[in-house]
Order: structure tokens, then C-alpha cells, then sequence
């Protein structure tokens, strides 16, 4: 009798094959759109892009100010490397001299026969002049020795300076990669910044940029040296006032994350430079310089206190008078005025 079961399909054909194409064609579509190229964010307002780019430059920020430290860390290794490199060459030198020393000994002993001096003492017959011999190999022979044991301790010195030196090279190192570490976590969110900014209208990007105030830009920056409050006549000594003048004089000039000026400055180096115009010598970061001097409360902020922001201490202002301060804010932000509640108040220094 004949068979009347149907035949089978083969699992790659009919419409079942059919639908599993789509649905295997319709995954790797939306794979390709979340893991590719093609991925988009979700939309996103101009408030939400505004707060987002903030806490990136926030975060920047802090990133700026390990890195600045890290740079300071790292010039003070090489330094201290360099030095004791020039000590080890310096020892060195000494230690060749000496060995010269012996050496010139050692060929004069050999010229002479190699004859032991006890030995040429007992050939004399003159009693003088054996004495006289006598008492000039005893001499030798200490200063032989002594020659000797100087040699010996100048190579066990540059051998500790040689296994020092070993040391703060990997310090050194170390504080390298902490550097470029920083530097590009600094990069990476200041980039993640202008990609967001790029989503947003021309007047949309200027509202931004004026959002931290009427003096945002450089001629409104340069419009406020007369209406802002002239710190430096109320400023309690002639160091402080010095200071703020300068920081009046930086109005303007652009943010450079790493900057210390005279052209551009980050936040910390402005306050760095302020004081340096006036003979102090500040830290390079903003959490160093918190305790470069003493401790102010905010009721009792006089012009040239060093005012700091964010529970991190990764910002930093010149206290100018009136509730204001002057520093440098972010990237597209030039030094400029601006008031004490723009950001979350951390402590303040008066330095020395």
C-alpha cells in the first residue's frame, strides 16, 4: 500500500524559513542600531542637555584639578630624580680620582721592584736613614689604607644613590601614568561636553554661555570692570589688594583647563597667579590650596579670600567684595564676574 504521509519541509524553506529570515533580519536591524554607529540617544530638551553638559564640565573639573596635581607631583619626581642623578655623577668623579690615586701607588710600587718596604728597611745599613724610611712607609701605608677604605665607602654611597635613584624612577612613572590617566579622563568629558552642545541651536548654545550671568562673554566681561565692586580699596592688607587687581585684570582672558596664565587660566591657576602678582606663593590645586592659610567664614569674606565651591573642593574663585567673586568657570567661559551662590558654597582661606 502506498504512504500518504506528506513530505517534509525542509527548515530552511516555506514560510516558516520565511518568517524566521524577517525576525533574524528585523534582530540584527536593531542590534546594528543600539551597538552601531547608528545608535541614537534618546531626545533629549535643551534644559536636559544644559544640565547634562554642566556635570560635565563639573566633573572635568575635578578631573583638571587631580591632573594639575599629579603634573606638579611629577615635575617635583623628576627634579628630585635629576638631582640625585647629578649627585651619583659627582661621586663618581670623586671615585675615579681615588682610584687614579691607588693607582699611581700601585705603579710606583711596581717600578720599584714590588719590594715589600719592610724588606728595604732591612737592607739599609744607615741607622738614620733607616729610621728615616721607617717612619715614611708607616705613613704611606695609612694613607695607602685609608685611600683604600675611602674607595670602599664611596662605592657602597653610589651604590644606595644608583638603588635610590632606581626608586624615584618608578615613582616617577607611576605619576606619569597617573597624569595621562587624568588627561584623558579631562579630554574624554570635556569632548562628551561639545557633542552635546553641538545638538543645540545657535541661540540656544548662547543662552548657555550667558547662563552664568550678564557677563559671560569677553566684552561683557570687560563692561563689568566698572560696575562690579572694586575690591582692592577695601582689601585688609596691600598683598590682597594686589590680587584682586590682578584677577580684574585677567577679565576676559579665556578658560584652559591645566592653564596658569598670563593668557589663559583654569580656575585654580588664576587664584595661583592673582596671589603670585602679589609675592605668595599658592599650591597648584584647588585642594591644597584650601590650607594655604587660614580659615574664613563666609559672614566674615574680606576681597583677596580665596573662595571654594562643590563638596569635592574641585573649584575655586577670588572673593572681590559685595558677594561676588572673580574666576575662571569652564571652557567657552572666560574669567568673569559672578555671584557667590552660582555654585554650592565649600569653605573659604585667607592666604598669609
Amino acid at each position: 500500500m502506498a504512504s500518504h504521509r506528506k513530505p517534509k519541509q525542509h527548515p530552511l524553506t516555506g514560510p516558516a524559513a520565511r518568517t524566521a529570515v524577517t525576525l533574524a533580519l528585523a534582530g540584527a536591524a536593531a542590534a546594528t542600531a543600539f551597538e552601531g554607529t547608528g545608535y541614537a540617544e534618546p531626545s533629549l530638551t535643551p534644559a536636559q542637555i544644559k544640565t547634562k553638559v554642566d556635570r560635565l564640565y563639573q566633573e572635568a573639573e575635578e578631573a583638571t584639578e587631580k591632573y594639575n596635581g599629579a603634573k606638579e607631583q611629577t615635575a617635583s619626581a623628576r627634579g628630585s630624580l635629576d638631582e640625585l642623578r647629578d649627585e651619583a655623577t659627582r661621586r663618581t668623579e670623586r671615585l675615579n680620582t681615588s682610584r687614579n690615586a691607588l693607582g699611581s701607588i700601585a705603579t710606583a710600587q711596581y717600578r720599584a721592584g714590588g719590594i715589600d718596604p719592610g724588606l728595604q728597611l732591612a737592607l739599609t745599613s744607615d741607622p738614620d736613614e733607616y729610621l728615616e724610611r721607617a717612619a715614611l712607609a708607616e705613613r704611606a701605608g695609612i694613607r695607602q689604607a685609608d685611600a683604600i677604605a675611602g674607595v670602599h665607602r664611596q662605592l657602597v654611597e653610589i651604590a644606595r644613590l644608583k638603588a635610590e635613584a632606581g626608586e624615584r624612577m618608578t615613582a616617577l612613572n607611576d605619576r606619569q601614568t597617573e597624569l595621562a590617566r587624568h588627561k584623558n579622563t579631562v579630554q574624554d568629558k570635556l569632548a562628551a561636553a561639545q557633542r552635546l552642545l553641538a545638538r543645540l541651536t545657535a541661540e540656544q548654545r548662547a543662552s548657555y554661555d550667558s547662563a552664568d550671568g550678564p557677563d559671560a562673554s569677553a566684552a561683557g566681561a570687560r563692561a563689568d570692570r566698572s560696575s562690579a565692586p572694586r575690591g582692592s580699596l577695601q582689601a585688609p592688607n596691600s598683598r590682597a589688594a594686589q590680587a584682586v587687581a590682578y584677577a580684574y585684570g585677567a577679565l576676559g582672558k579665556p578658560y584652559v583647563w591645566g592653564a596658569t596664565g598670563p593668557e589663559s587660566f583654569d580656575c585654580s591657576g588664576l587664584t595661583q597667579a592673582a596671589w603670585r602678582s602679589a609675592g605668595v606663593s599658592l599650591p597648584r590645586t584647588t585642594y591644597t590650596q584650601i590650607n594655604a592659610g587660614g580659615r574664613v567664614p563666609r559672614s566674615q569674606l574680606a576681597p583677596g579670600d580665596l573662595v571654594f565651591f562643590y563638596s569635592g573642593i574641585s573649584h575655586v574663585g577670588l572673593y572681590i567684595g559685595g558677594g561676588q567673586m572673580i574666576h575662571a568657570p569652564r571652557p567657552g567661559a572666560p574669567v568673569r564676574v559672578a555671584p557667590l551662590d552660582e555654585m554650592p558654597f565649600a569653605g573659604a582661606t585667607r592666604p598669609a
